[in-house]
């Protein structure tokens, strides 16, 4: 369980994660849905070890969760490795069950050939922008297959040949 504190840390996180899924929570310390949920969500998250959990603080967050769509609290996002967001919705004890539904229907093995979707609402974020830099110089890349030659997941060039 991570806590997030940026859409590049967010991005970087997913970017990261491969195939995995992930679940980011949008919560607040003074949401009372959101204190009496997480437990039962730690709970149920700790039973699957390949699931990468995600906290956001809302009030630290307030842009970045407007831009992703958040409205209430507590907030579930659900990423799938190149599938990008596969589920949003909002959760509370008495809805438990939809997000049993989804981590039992999103948790399941899987693999996908292709880059990680990130975050479409944020275009120009792109994971890992230090590594990006320095496998292509300043300049930036010349042409559409300089892109071709990066790794999908981490970014870095790849061996071609």
């Amino acid at each position: 369980m991570k806590d997030i504190n940026s859409i590049q840390q967010l991005v970087d996180e997913l970017a990261d994660a491969g195939d995995r899924l992930v679940i980011v929570e949008f919560y607040a310390q003074w949401c009372n849905a959101c204190r009496a949920l997480f437990p039962k969500i730690c709970r149920l998250v700790g039973e699957r070890p390949e699931v990468l959990f995600l906290k956001v603080n809302f009030d630290d967050n307030k842009d970045a969760a407007r831009t992703l769509g958040v409205k209430v609290l507590p907030y579930f996002h659900f990423y799938l490795g190149a599938q990008g967001r596969v589920a949003a919705f909002s959760c509370t004890i008495s809805k438990l069950q939809l997000f049993k539904d989804n981590l039992e229907a999103y948790s399941s093995p899987f693999c996908s050939i292709g880059a990680p979707a990130g975050l479409p609402e944020f275009p120009a974020v792109v994971p890992h922008p230090e590594l990006r830099s320095s496998a292509m110089g300043s300049a930036g890349p010349s042409s559409d297959s300089d892109f071709e030659e990066l790794h999908p997941l981490a970014d870095t060039p790849t061996v071609v040949g």
